[in-house]
C-alpha cells in the first residue's frame, strides 16, 4: 500500500524518513522551499524537484543518472532500508514524482509511501508543525536503475505502430484535445497518437486525498475496460502528474510497476 494516513505518521514521526517534495507550477509564483522553511512536518527533509533533476537538458524534471541520484539521497541521510513518507503542499500532488524516482532507483516499493492528503490535511487536523530544520548525517546510498520503468520518445513513436502498451495522459481534457494552448512556451497543442486521457485531478478529492479504491477502479475501467492491464505508460506535461496516475493505478492493481514517459509533452510537443 503506497498511502500513509496522517494519524499513522503522527505516531511514527521518529520511525521513518519524511520528505517534503512541494513543487508548484511556475504560473503560481509559489516557492516550495520558502514554504518549507516557514512550516513543515517535524523531521521533514526538503526534496527540490527542479534542482534534483537532470541539468544538461532543456526538458523539466528528467531523471538524473545513477551517480547523481546516490549523491542526492546520501546528502539527505537516507539509507536503502529506510521507510520513507513523502508529502507535499501542491495542487499537482508533486510528492508522487519523488515516490516514482525512488522506485526507479530501486528503493523497495513497500518502503516508499505518500502521505494521503499531504500538508493540507495535516494542517487542517491541527497536527504539529515546525520551522526547525533537522541536522542530516550523510549516508552512503547505493541504487540501481530500473530502466524498464521509463520510456523515451523513440519508444513512444515506435509504440504507435506496435501497440505494445497503452499511453494515458494526465493533462486536462482541453489540453489533451488541443483546445487550449500549453502553459509552456514552444509547445504545440494536442496529444500523442492513440493515447488516452485521464486528468490526474479525477483521482483526487477536494481535500487533496486520493479517491477510494472503488472510485479509482471506475475511473480506470472507463478508460481501459479493465484494471488488470500491466502495460500502461503514463504521460503528462512535464513528468509530475503522470506519477499521480501511476500511484493511483498501483492502488488498484498491485501487480503494476509504475511506468512513465519521462519527457512527456514537454518533449513530445516541441514545435
Amino acid at each position: 500500500m503506497s498511502l500513509i494516513e496522517t494519524e499513522w505518521l503522527e505516531k511514527n514521526l521518529n520511525n521513518v524518513k519524511i520528505i517534503d517534495c512541494s513543487w508548484h507550477m511556475p504560473h503560481t509564483e509559489r516557492d516550495g522551499y520558502e514554504e518549507y522553511k516557514s512550516q513543515h512536518i517535524p523531521n521533514a527533509i526538503f526534496f527540490d524537484l527542479d534542482n534534483n533533476s537532470k541539468k544538461n537538458t532543456n526538458l523539466p524534471h528528467m531523471l538524473v543518472n545513477k551517480s547523481d541520484w546516490e549523491k542526492i539521497v546520501s546528502g539527505m541521510g537516507i539509507n536503502k532500508n529506510d521507510k520513507i513518507v513523502v508529502y507535499d503542499n501542491s495542487d499537482v500532488i508533486s510528492s508522487c514524482r519523488c515516490w516514482f524516482n525512488f522506485i526507479y532507483f530501486d528503493h523497495d516499493p513497500k518502503l516508499i509511501h505518500i502521505l494521503n492528503g499531504g500538508l493540507n490535511k495535516w494542517l487542517k487536523e491541527k497536527r504539529e508543525i515546525t520551522k526547525d530544520i533537522s541536522h542530516i548525517e550523510n549516508s552512503n546510498y547505493k541504487s540501481f536503475e530500473k530502466k524498464e520503468l521509463v520510456k523515451d520518445k523513440y519508444s513512444i513513436d515506435e509504440n504507435i505502430k506496435l501497440k505494445k502498451f497503452k499511453v494515458i495522459d494526465a493533462r486536462s481534457k482541453d489540453r489533451f484535445l488541443g483546445k487550449v494552448p500549453e502553459p509552456r512556451k514552444g509547445l504545440r497543442s494536442g496529444k500523442i497518437e492513440n493515447s488516452f486521457c485521464i486528468p490526474f485531478s479525477y483521482c483526487i478529492n477536494p481535500d487533496k486525498t486520493f479517491k477510494s479504491k472503488k472510485e479509482l477502479e471506475k475511473i480506470f475501467e472507463s478508460c481501459l475496460g479493465n484494471i488488470n492491464e500491466k502495460n500502461i505508460v503514463f504521460s503528462c506535461g512535464s513528468g509530475v502528474t503522470a506519477c499521480v496516475l501511476a500511484l493511483a493505478y498501483s492502488l488498484i492493481n498491485d501487480k503494476y510497476q509504475p511506468s512513465i514517459y519521462d519527457g512527456s509533452w514537454a518533449e513530445y510537443g516541441i514545435i
